[in-house]
């Protein structure tokens, strides 16, 4: 008899392959899809593996929490992430920071005006540069912009326009209900808004490309 632990990664790793093959043809070679090990892992996110590998990380015990279509749609989220080259790196920022400040407090000791100064200098650049990259403003515009090709992505993989959009939308209400912080909870609604306003605007190109009756 299957034990419920054995059905539980079949399950698991079927939702893993379906998922791959949601991956755009010219992603399927460099961009991979494996279930997140992290201990809190966020529902979906990416990481750079190397200067031409890209992981996609998904938490699966959340994921199991929405229906299909907005799985779909979370997903090529993520993908639309990829493809305009906005997902977070391990960068050069924090380690820049941490030898700013060490050299800083070293050159306090021996008083060495210079080195003080190039220490205080590296502190401020890498600092700005950590702002500049975790600033909400610049995330949520990098959300909408990949919710817009996650929408494309859709209508390629056989999606309506309207489906795709009420897909997107229903996966973000449903995010909006289940997240606990406010800030994160806050981005969700914004991107709904953006979303409702692109759908509308896509409904009226619609309208207008439509050919009017003769009399």
């Amino acid at each position: 008899m299957t034990s419920y632990a054995t059905s539980t990664v079949r399950a698991d790793m079927g939702e893993l392959r379906r998922l791959r093959s949601l991956l755009p043809p010219e992603l399927q070679s460099w961009v991979t899809v494996e279930a997140a090990t992290d201990v809190t892992p966020p529902l979906i996110t990416s990481e750079e593996l190397g200067k031409d590998q890209v992981e996609i990380q998904v938490d699966l015990a959340k994921w199991e929490g929405l229906a299909l279509d907005q799985r779909n749609l979370m997903f090529w989220h993520e993908v639309g992430r990829i493809q305009n080259d906005t997902i977070p790196r391990d960068g050069w920022e924090m380690a820049a920071l941490a030898i700013g400040l060490g050299g800083a407090i070293g050159e306090l000791w021996v008083q060495d005006g210079l080195l003080l100064i190039l220490a205080l200098a590296l502190c401020s650049f890498s600092g700005w540069r950590l702002y500049r990259r975790n600033n909400p403003q610049k995330t949520l515009v990098e959300d909408i912009d990949a919710d817009e090709r996650a929408i494309a992505i859709a209508t390629r993989f056989g999606y309506t326009l309207p489906n795709a959009y009420k897909s997107l939308g229903s996966a973000l209400k449903t995010l909006i209900e289940q997240t606990p912080k406010k800030r994160k909870r806050d981005q969700y609604i914004k991107r709904l808004d953006a979303l409702k306003k692109s759908a509308a605007k896509a409904k009226d190109r619609v309208r207008s490309s439509e050919p009017r009756p003769a009399y």
